[in-house]
């Protein structure tokens, strides 16, 4: 495929996606409570991308049959939303992309369901603030992997371990383009990022072991040692200096 550079008009319109896959993931964290079922957190998403004349991502994709990922404790990824009901104690990931004006947004977070162990609540920070590390990273002229390094070293640092099977990648009128994006790497290896690169950079970090197993269900992707893991992702472009987030709501 080839890594393609996006226009200022281009990333504008993913600037918009972007914005509205940050309304249905706020919306959807507001909603995430004890009793709620997993469904309803997919319908919900739906209802709110129709809202923004946006269409979800998802639903579709390589026969995904649904709006959202949403992957609870040991689930990594790719979670199929279904009448689970969240309970005190979990922590639930979703995962969400939009097409808007012919251009991808994705994004995503984990989120607690009511009080939750230390332990939890350490691997969620730790995920987010390595996502904020490989962001910080991303910028013209750098090599892809120090965006990686960065986010492995402070996952590990912190006592977890990243997912090795799954990454991130880059994004623009299709979900995924290049670059792969790994949560792990050397400083100073990979493509050069340059200016004008949309990346979705998403960090999966497990509680135990980075080793996964694919579930029966042929899509939900679990810790192979049952462990916790934790997901957050942002779009992003690249720029010259500080990386810009578009998945972030307006001011």
């Amino acid at each position: 495929m080839g890594i393609i550079i996006k226009s200022p008009e281009e990333i504008d319109i993913m600037r918009q996606a972007g914005s509205i896959v940050a309304i249905v993931l706020e919306k959807l964290k507001r909603s995430v409570e004890p009793g709620i079922n997993t469904q309803e957190l997919n319908k919900i998403a739906k209802e709110e991308a129709k809202k923004n004349n946006a269409i979800p991502s998802f639903k579709g994709y390589r026969g995904f049959p649904a709006s959202i990922c949403v992957s609870v404790n040991e689930q990594i990824v790719h979670g199929i939303p279904s009448k689970r009901t969240l309970k005190e104690g979990d922590i639930v990931s979703i995962d969400f992309g939009v097409i808007y004006n012919g251009f991808q947004g994705d994004a995503a977070k984990t989120l607690a369901v009511g009080k939750i162990s230390q332990n939890a609540q350490k691997l969620m920070r730790v995920t987010q603030e390595s996502l904020m590390a490989g962001i910080a990273k991303a910028k013209d002229g750098v090599h892809l992997g120090d965006v990686s390094s960065a986010i492995q070293r402070h996952v590990e640092t912190n006592g977890f371990s990243v997912v090795r099977e799954y990454v991130g990648h880059g994004i623009g009128r299709d979900m995924h383009e290049d670059p792969q994006i790994p949560n792990f790497g050397a400083e100073g290896r990979g493509p050069i990022l340059r200016k004008g690169m949309t990346l979705a950079i998403e960090p999966m970090v497990n509680a135990g072991g980075w080793q996964t197993k694919l579930t029966d269900s042929g899509w939900t992707v679990i810790t192979a040692d049952g462990s916790l893991s934790a997901h957050f992702e942002h779009t992003i472009a690249v720029t010259d200096g500080k990386a810009e987030i578009l998945t972030l709501t307006k001011a």
